[in-house]
């Protein structure tokens, strides 16, 4: 039985991209009995940038209530709050004693704002070490990435075997588990949808809100009576992930004959966002309004990823000395 391994930053709410990205093909993956599925928020990462702790709650009960909305059986996965399971802390620590400075400063995470040294805290430049003690914790055969996280899974693996050649078979070395039909979704400015570049799709927000949101998708200034390139089309990409093989043809051909307006394909994408996610957006708000019942989800996996985790780090302890 392969046990599989992911977690959801809390740094925002759940949007478009994480949802059809990591979590519905995750809890996917969980619907199969041969699977042992290990899901949890990343709360402690979030501290990198989210520095406010009442948002940081917020959104961890956000990223909570979207799983359970979204389907997630917590009776046949572990489901749990990363802060809550503080053996991970210890076992980041010991792995950064035996984690190359080059190597961190290689990665992607730190990479991506070393240009301005002032913004890099130890938290974020030491990120892939976190990672990886929240994999190897675990024992994680499994861990779903996208291919901009294929990077910081083969630091994982790197340290994992380094540990492993110092003291013998400690820990599992981790594969990586890639989707090659899950694409990269768009935000309304075209880069990669993202809490930190805030060009997202909040699909849990009120209509108006989120039909507000929609409408600021970026478009070029075809006239309305133009024809027009759906593949170029932020609106069309996005409706294209979400529509069933009829509708997307439907839309090219309205896009190709022309008379049709960015906002009239704006206001389709908006309905169907609301069709497909009708009940998910009513379970929600359920939770959002039963955060007593989110923490008892929360807790009931919290308890048996510790006893899991207070295993190996115990193991872990054993091989230093200590």
């Amino acid at each position: 039985m392969p046990r599989i391994l992911t977690g959801i930053q809390s740094s925002g709410r759940p949007h478009l991209g994480n949802i059809l990205g990591a979590i519905l093909p995750a809890i996917e993956l969980s619907k199969d009995a041969k699977n042992e599925c290990f899901y949890f928020i990343a709360d402690l990462h979030s501290l990198t940038s989210l520095k406010n702790a009442e948002d940081r709650k917020e959104h961890t009960y956000a990223t909570a209530a979207a799983w359970l909305a979204l389907g997630l059986d917590t009776g046949s996965s572990i489901f749990y709050r990363q802060s809550m399971v503080s053996e991970v802390c210890e076992l980041a620590w010991y792995l950064n004693c035996f984690t190359p400075y080059p190597m961190l400063a290689n990665s992607h995470s730190f990479k991506d704002k070393s240009d301005k040294l002032s913004d890099v805290n130890a938290g974020l430049f030491t990120y892939p070490v976190l990672m990886a003690a929240d994999i190897i914790l675990y024992d994680a055969n499994l861990v779903p990435v996208g291919k901009d996280q294929k990077q910081h899974l083969e630091i994982t693996r790197d340290i994992a075997t380094n540990f492993n050649r110092e003291y013998g078979e400690v820990f599992i070395v981790p594969d990586a588990l890639i989707d090659d039909k899950v694409m990269t979704i768009p935000g309304v400015d075209g880069k990669k949808m993202s809490k930190s570049y805030g060009n997202i799709i909040d699909i849990f927000l009120p209509e108006k809100k989120l039909r507000k949101q929609i409408m600021k998708i970026v478009t070029d200034s075809t006239p309305v009576e133009e024809p027009k390139n759906p593949d170029s089309c932020i609106v069309f990409q996005l409706y294209s992930v979400l529509a069933n093989k009829d509708r997307i043809v439907s839309m090219r051909e309205k896009y190709e004959n022309g008379n049709y307006g960015y906002g009239q394909a704006k206001q389709e994408l908006f309905e169907l966002v609301l069709e497909k996610f009708e009940t998910a957006r009513e379970k929600f708000n359920f939770w959002m309004e039963n955060k007593s019942d989110i923490d008892s989800q929360l807790i009931k996996g919290e308890k048996k990823a510790k006893e899991i985790a207070s295993s190996k780090l115990s193991l872990v302890r054993k091989k230093l000395g200590y």
